[in-house]
């Protein structure tokens, strides 16, 4: 139906960047709200940060400052810029979409595979 594909994760040292990527496709009405999320090692998955489709954010306390989530509208595509990176940001970061894939209102999520974000100290 609907694919998430994120992509840009890495190994990046302290206080170094990274963007991550996320491109969805499939049979896709429209695209409500847009998320990372990430998991670290042993811990439970957290919302990193999210976008509506008028284009409101909100952020974790933890990456507010630092990190900033944009969407591209025309491609179905979201993106995480992540500055300032400390280890404790070390986890896999996961796209996920709130989506309607037909003409009624009802929305599907779906997630996409993760992509591996390691920092360095």
């Amino acid at each position: 139906q609907v694919q998430l594909v994120e992509s840009g994760g890495g190994l990046v040292q302290a206080g170094g960047s990274l963007r991550l990527s996320c491109a969805a496709s499939g049979i896709i009405f429209s695209i409500n709200a847009m998320a990372w999320l990430r998991q670290a090692p042993g811990k439970q998955r957290e919302l990193v940060a999210g976008i509506t489709s008028g284009g409101s954010t909100n952020y974790a306390d933890s990456v507010k400052g630092r990190f900033t989530i944009s969407r591209d509208y025309a491609k179905n595509m979201v993106y995480l810029q992540m500055n300032s990176l400390k280890p404790e940001d070390t986890g896999v970061y996961y796209c996920n979409a709130d989506v309607r894939t037909d003409w009624s209102q009802r929305s599907l999520d779906f997630w996409g595979q993760g992509t591996l974000v390691t920092v360095s100290s």
